[in-house]
């Protein structure tokens, strides 16, 4: 029984868990679903993460039921989880960390990508709020070690919660809880001049990439651009006029709803301002 002694440690700390399918043969998922995309990450019990347990009872059976199941471990209760799956994700997070950043508990996923772990924040989950970057709180649940991933690969912790759990850095709140705009921005001074160079050129390349995104990925899209454009307009390149104007128009090419448009785009600007230079970054850890 693989995940069973796990699972019921988890439950002891407090943390609902929950079984999941476990990853089958060739990256398949033990569902039986050919189309599956969440292979070994969705729940097997009836009811999902609204069952999920911290009852040793209720735990054991699920584990001796399926004892290769994977853990999902419900969050917002004892915990929640800054979810990175890219470079451009720790790029984004980690000048939000602080010069703490090496004392917060941290699991290596079997993507690759990494879990942050803080003390609950009260927030509820929210995807992409930067480039590669999830937050899983309230009403959402994560992957637990030793799971393993459809890679083949198992999660596993590289720095075990020690005592009390660190807050999130006020700046990663920011960026989960940024300024929206209810109205459309007006210029509060004459717009400098159409950038040249690399800013124009990335101007244009961020708009096109809006507008032939496909569908389902429009408004991820848009918050990427909105990033990568906000850090030039922190450095000085572009003005957040000229970034919301070409975002917004090229984002009504593709129907996206006028105040989702609004809320993405000051999102991703606010959080690509905090980050001015591009850097290249090692290993979040």
């Amino acid at each position: 029984m693989p995940n069973l002694d796990h699972a019921l440690a988890y439950a002891a700390l407090g943390i609902p868990v929950m079984p999941l399918f476990e990853p089958g043969p060739g990256g398949s998922c033990s569902c039986g679903n050919p189309q599956c995309r969440t292979p070994g990450k969705h729940p097997r019990n009836r009811n999902g993460l609204k069952a999920a347990s911290t009852d040793p009872k209720v735990v054991h059976t699920w584990w001796t039921t399926w004892p290769h199941a994977n853990i999902g471990g419900r969050t917002g209760v004892v915990f929640d989880v800054c979810d990175i799956d890219s470079a451009d994700g720790i790029a984004a997070v980690r000048p939000l960390l602080g010069a703490d950043h090496r004392k917060i508990p941290l699991v290596r996923t079997g993507s690759g990508g990494w879990h942050l772990i803080f003390t609950p924040t009260g927030l509820g989950s929210r995807v992409r709020f930067l480039p590669g970057v999830d937050w899983r709180g309230a009403g959402g649940y994560v992957v637990l070690p030793p799971s393993r991933h459809a890679s083949g690969e198992t999660y596993r912790f590289v720095r075990k919660p020690a005592g009390a759990l660190p807050a999130a850095p006020q700046g990663l709140l920011r960026a989960l809880s940024p300024p929206t705009l209810d109205k459309p921005p007006k210029a509060r001074h004459r717009p400098m001049a159409r950038p040249r160079g690399y800013a124009q050129a990335a101007l244009a390349r961020e708009a096109e990439t809006v507008e032939t995104a496909r569908p389902g990925t429009r408004n991820d899209t848009l918050n990427r651009a909105a990033f990568n454009l906000g850090q030039l307009a922190a450095a000085g390149h572009l003005t957040e006029s000229d970034v919301i104007t070409e975002l917004t128009a090229a984002a009504l090419k593709v129907e996206l709803e006028p105040k989702e448009i609004r809320r993405t785009i000051a999102s991703g600007m606010t959080a690509g301002q905090r980050s001015p230079r591009r850097q290249r970054t090692d290993p979040i850890q």
